[in-house]
């Protein structure tokens, strides 16, 4: 098997992108044999870590963010504008002393340097400002989602790893136990007290615990691969966790549960907002049946020289127009949009619907679901303590030649199923409370 280096050797010349790999790589291994602390890692910290690291997060947060500039931009389109414009215009005239040949023009040299306020009264307007505000709340709401829905994926990964680390942990013990019992055996042979078969099944035995404690270093190698790549922008496997897989975590009572839900899910809220902004959308398509309002008012000059005075005259002076557009037909274009806009709102409205349903289900589901783990949790720690006591006692049997090898065996195998399935339930029950979080919101995750 060749080494990394000569592995990167042979690559060197066909592919670039290893060299950026191999670059990588190197700084791993430096990082891996440096004596730098490893980062303590809270849950609260690889959430805030996997927020900042989060594609998906990150671009519900940029859509929310864009959303609520629609709302600015909407909001500032009903509010008057304020520009200065210059203009010069040079016309063909009729001789010297004549006027223009163009009688939209006033001169034949006409110098135009004047400040305009402009404002437009319409209900369109404003309907498109409640839109816009709707829709910004509903984009704030799917930002939300999507950071509840990360917090599962975090919670699942973090304490998968904290459950990996117990297990690697058993799966050592198992193994020191094996080996433990394979010098029995072979001890208590010696003395003529067992058969050579039991310093074979001792010896049996001790292999299946090293493969057991290979599998289990891998498992958690690789748990905690995974949850770097989730909580850090670059390669780091170089920390510990700090939260304790066993900590004493109550599960809230189902009337909370419920009222929480009511207050705080993220996919009502949504849903509602969007049912508003679609309702406002069918007010600014309506508003086009109705007049619009123009205000325009002019300071500045307006005059044959760019000039404030020409002999002696003031070219400074104002002006005001008022413009009342009255729609009478457009071949039904107002008509259609304002039907795309209520079939728009009504699919909202189902969607609503469906929303309210779902929530509903999905509270007694996902309450079941953490309520069942939490007492499977209980009974599961329960067998992992038996489980480690009924090994001691027939261990001791099988010194005093009261128990067989068999025995023995037996309940180091149950011993070891009993304390991972402890460890998997504690992970369970993780996971079951975080995905109550995604429906109730503030729910203790540690």
């Amino acid at each position: 098997m060749c080494s990394l280096q000569q592995f990167l050797n042979r690559f060197r010349r066909c592919a670039p992108l290893v060299l950026v790999l191999a670059g990588s790589l190197a700084a791993q291994q430096n990082a891996a044999t440096s004596p730098v602390n490893p980062i303590r890692l809270a849950l609260t910290d690889a959430l805030e870590r996997a927020r900042r690291n989060s594609v998906t997060y990150q671009a519900a947060v940029m859509e929310a963010g864009i959303a609520h500039e629609d709302k600015k931009q909407a909001i500032a389109g009903l509010l008057p504008s304020v520009n200065y414009n210059n203009s010069v215009i040079y016309s063909q005239g009729n001789g010297v002393g004549n006027p223009v040949r163009f009688i939209a023009n006033n001169a034949v040299h006409e110098y135009i340097s004047q400040g305009n306020v402009h404002e437009v009264l319409d209900v369109a307007g404003f309907a498109e400002a409640r839109r816009a505000a709707a829709a910004a709340s509903a984009a704030r709401a799917r930002a939300e989602i999507a950071s509840r829905g990360l917090v599962v994926t975090v919670v699942q990964s973090y304490y998968a790893a904290a459950a990996a680390q117990r297990k690697l942990e058993a799966a050592q013990k198992a193994a020191d136990e094996g080996e433990n019992f394979l010098k029995l055996t072979q001890d208590l042979e010696h003395g003529g007290e067992v058969a050579h078969s039991d310093v074979i099944k001792g010896e049996l035995q001790v292999n299946e615990r090293r493969r057991q404690l290979q599998e289990a270093r891998l498992a958690l190698l690789n748990a905690r691969l995974d949850l770097a790549v989730l909580i850090f922008p670059d390669f780091n496997d170089n920390f510990e966790l700090a939260e304790d897989l066993h900590a004493n975590l109550p599960l809230p009572t189902l009337p909370e549960i419920q009222a929480r839900a009511a207050r705080d899910n993220p996919d009502i809220r949504a849903a509602l907002e969007t049912v508003k902004a679609a309702g406002h959308s069918v007010a600014a398509a309506r508003a086009g049946y109705l007049p619009a309002l123009n205000l325009d008012y002019f300071y500045g000059i307006d005059a044959e020289h760019f000039a404030t005075r020409t002999d002696s005259i003031s070219n400074l002076g104002s002006s005001a127009v008022a413009t009342l557009n009255i729609p009478i037909w457009n071949w039904g274009a107002t008509q259609s949009k304002v039907k795309q806009a209520e079939l728009q709102r009504d699919q909202t409205k189902r969607e609503l619907s469906l929303a309210q349903r779902k929530l509903l289900a999905e509270l007694q589901s996902l309450y079941a679901e953490a309520q069942t783990a939490s007492d499977a949790l209980m009974s599961l720690q329960r067998s992992a303590e038996l489980g480690a006591e009924s090994l001691r006692l027939i261990t001791l049997r099988y010194k005093n030649g009261e128990s067989t090898v068999l025995e023995v065996v037996d309940a180091q195998n149950t011993a070891m199923l009993s304390d991972a399935a402890y460890q998997d339930g504690a992970v369970r029950y993780r996971v079951a409370l975080a995905n109550l979080q995604t429906l109730t919101g503030t729910l203790t995750t540690q």
